[in-house]
């Protein structure tokens, strides 16, 4: 089996900055937008938090930990309709800078017979029972993205250019507010409905509420890019 090194692609020594660099490239390689799978994706994730929790399996003891604990104990998929479990060990100080995001997909509207317009769609979200990437919350750390702070906590939202050039990652803004760069595909109609491009801006608010994968929306089809072949765009490329 592959050591959490193997996956992200570093070296034992590699320090905390090398690491962070590593993930982020290697969650853009295997997101299921570009090619990749949910599972590779949440492969690369839990690499991640082993290497940074110190938790690192060893190979000579079938795959335990070389530290304290599981690593099982940050699987993404435990905050099923809560705060992500990676945040928990955060110090206050921390949790109090960032925004509380809760979401939902999109795609499970139908499924329920809701509409974005219900004013309690939240409140009937939190009640249904979800599977958890498609319900719940996580934290957004200070300068992430809203797309960064999803992925970072493990989930696979959709993306393309990454740069503002299309609406694959567009989100609907609930409740809360988030920062809109300027340069962006976005019409000013798609503004006034609160829609936001997730991979531009990020939360300026202390509680959100946003519906993401929205990028079938009327108005938005005509914005949207085939992902794979533009893994590589980025604004002002």
């Amino acid at each position: 089996m592959d050591s959490p090194f193997d996956v992200l692609g570093v070296g034992p020594d590699a320090d905390d900055a090398e690491v962070d660099r590593a993930y982020r490239r290697r969650v853009i390689e295997v997101h299921p937008d570009q090619g990749g799978s949910a599972s590779e994706f949440h492969r690369v994730r839990t690499a991640y938090e082993q290497i940074m929790s110190g938790e690192v399996p060893d190979p000579a003891s079938n795959g335990a930990a070389a530290g304290p604990g599981s690593p099982d104990d940050s699987d993404p998929g435990a905050e099923s309709a809560g705060v992500d479990d990676s945040d928990a060990g955060e110090d206050e100080e921390a949790e109090q800078e960032g925004s509380r995001v809760e979401y939902l997909n999109y795609e499970v509207l139908d499924d329920h017979g809701w509409d974005l317009g219900d004013d309690d769609l939240f409140e009937k979200a939190a009640e249904a029972g979800l599977a958890h990437e498609d319900y719940g919350q996580f934290l957004a750390h200070p300068h992430e993205t809203l797309l960064e702070a999803a992925e970072n906590r493990g989930f696979a939202w959709p993306y393309a250019c990454r740069g503002g050039a299309c609406a694959n990652c567009a989100v609907a803004v609930f409740e809360g507010e988030m920062d809109t760069p300027g340069d962006h595909i976005l019409p000013s109609t798609m503004l006034d409905s609160d829609i936001r491009l997730s991979c531009m801006g990020g939360p300026v608010s202390d509680e959100m509420k946003v519906v993401y994968n929205v990028k079938h929306l009327p108005g938005l089809d005509e914005l949207r890019l085939p992902p794979y072949p533009f893994d590589k765009a980025r604004m002002n490329d």
